[in-house]
């Protein structure tokens, strides 16, 4: 039987827009981002030529800001006044134009000079809270099929998610014009005022982490965090809450995976009296208690297929009802999730919801494991020290030789793992010292295999075999490959297009784009 011709386009631009999400969540770097999204819609979208343009806000010209296949001295001095051209008319109007051939349009302008007009031509504003930010246009790879409108509807999600990025960029680079030689300073006040002083670390990989929060937390957006058990993604959510407009309002946590799915749906919507056995009075529910501040969610990919219909129908409408009730509660609760599961292969599974699974991720933080991060140890060491110190009344330190100790250990239960490790250290230490004979390290663990994240959806587990290979115990046997590696040599192979590796490798790109991420693999440019 034939697929009918828009379901291969859906599959598309499903894969296309994990990869737009992922590349946004990735870099501050706003030029840099851009440019990756022009090519994801060209890789696995199908939608040459691409560029983006952003509006001057100081004269109201759409400048062109990246190019897919021109080099920017190209196109750095191309701008469109307000009703100029056909992308000057979505300054104007802010509209969408779609067009079945290029060649038609009169109000053509072409000044980059690399459109063809023989095709299709799709542009649409970049539009958020209100405000026009830009203008997305593209070409489809071939004639027209009948499915402009889908295309086109498929760019304009796009844009929406690079209208976000687009906004967060200007505010971070208003404020760092305006408090350049202050900004460390006030960022360490800030961490100590909002929760952040219990996400210690200076790598890298943190400081953007500091970023994206500070920026995140400016805007309702849907947020969900992403990193092994053990990583501070509740950590996270809490710092966002605490630099957020909502840091006044109620905080609401629940563990997902703490309650049997008949007691989730009561704790999270509420129930009437008498709605079940043992409701003998009426009660509110988390949704209701966060009404006005943030409800965090965590571990969300452990909720059952059933019940991820009725959380997203809270989701998308912002009302529900409580359970054995009939009145409707409007509600405003901004919605912070986290998992350890691999939602990608839970989607493809069928263990997870498609459209909950882009309702939630509108907004990922990634956070890396302890083992991708371990200049940070001595810091995060200290900081547990502390507040170890501080509930048994006194000083704790590492030696020098404790601390080469830990550096040497993989860390597969991360943060949490190293608290206990910590903790169990200063209980033996009669002095408040702690060196290297009192650091009790579970061997065992160390060299043995670590349950994936994506096991329980069938999917290989990754982390464990790049573990064994990095901690230098346990290595993998000749002729046997790492996941790492394996992906690398799939990529290398395909000429670096995702889509065509995750044939090789028999997986779908979302995996592959997943896999990518989490094993901060660096995409090459060929």
């Amino acid at each position: 039987m034939t697929e009918p011709p828009s379901l291969p386009l859906l599959r598309s631009h499903y894969d296309t827009l994990t990869r737009v999400s992922q590349v946004l969540s990735r870099s501050r770097d706003l030029h840099h981002s851009l440019r990756e999204v022009l090519r994801a819609l060209e890789i696995t979208g199908h939608l040459s030529r691409g560029m983006i343009g952003v509006v001057d806000t100081a004269v109201g010209d759409l400048v062109v800001h990246a190019v897919h296949g021109l080099d920017y001295d190209d196109f750095q001095s191309v701008r469109y006044r307000p009703d100029e051209g056909l992308l000057g008319t979505i300054l104007e109007d802010r509209q969408s134009v779609a067009l079945t051939r290029l060649g038609d349009a009169p109000r053509f302008l072409d000044r980059l000079g690399f459109y063809d007009r023989e095709l299709p031509f799709i542009a649409v504003p970049i539009t958020a809270w209100g405000t026009l930010q830009g203008v997305l246009a593209v070409q489809p790879d071939a004639p027209d099929d009948g499915l402009l409108p889908e295309r086109a509807h498929f760019v304009e999600l796009v844009a929406n998610l690079i209208a976000q990025n687009v906004l967060l960029s200007r505010d971070a680079a208003t404020e760092d014009r305006g408090a350049t030689a202050a900004r460390d300073p006030l960022r360490r006040g800030a961490r100590q005022r909002s929760g952040l002083a219990d996400l210690a670390g200076q790598s890298a990989a943190m400081l953007r982490i500091f970023d994206q929060i500070r920026m995140v937390a400016k805007w309702p957006t849907t947020v969900l965090i992403r990193g092994e058990t053990g990583t501070g993604k509740e950590l996270v959510a809490n710092a966002i809450h605490h630099n957020s407009p909502r840091a006044r309002g109620p905080y609401v946590r629940l563990n997902c995976a703490s309650l049997p799915e008949n007691l989730l749906e009561s704790e999270l919507f509420g129930h009437e009296k008498g709605a079940f056995t043992g409701a003998v009075n009426s009660r509110k529910g988390r949704f209701e208690i966060a009404d006005g501040g943030t409800l965090f969610l965590d571990e969300i990919g452990e909720i059952s297929p059933a019940f991820q219909a009725k959380l997203l129908r809270v989701l998308q409408e912002g009302e529900l009802e409580r359970v054995g009730g009939d009145r409707t509660l409007k509600l405003d609760v901004r919605l912070i999730a986290a998992t350890h599961r691999d939602l990608e292969t839970a989607v493809d599974a069928g263990d997870f919801r498609e459209d909950l699974y882009y309702r939630l991720n509108v907004m990922p933080i990634f956070l890396p494991p302890l083992r991708e991060r371990l200049e940070d140890l001595p810091k995060i060491a200290k900081h547990l020290l502390d507040r170890l110190g501080g509930a048994q009344r006194r000083p704790l330190r590492l030696t020098p030789a404790a601390q080469r100790r830990l550096a040497q250990h993989h860390w597969p239960g991360n943060v949490r793992e190293l608290e206990n490790c910590l903790e169990r250290a200063a209980v033996m230490s009669d002095s408040g010292d702690i060196d290297a004979d009192l650091i009790r390290i579970d061997q065992p663990r160390e060299r043995g295999p670590r349950r994936s994240t994506t096991s329980a959806t069938g999917a290989a587990p990754v982390a464990p075999r790049v573990a064994a290979r990095e901690a230098g115990g346990g290595a993998s046997t000749s002729g046997e490959q790492s996941e790492r590696e394996r992906v690398i040599a799939a990529l290398e192979q395909a000429g670096w297009v995702q889509a065509r590796a995750a044939r090789l490798l028999g997986m779908t790109p979302r995996q592959i784009a997943y896999r990518v991420q989490i094993l901060n693999i660096e995409m090459k440019q060929i």
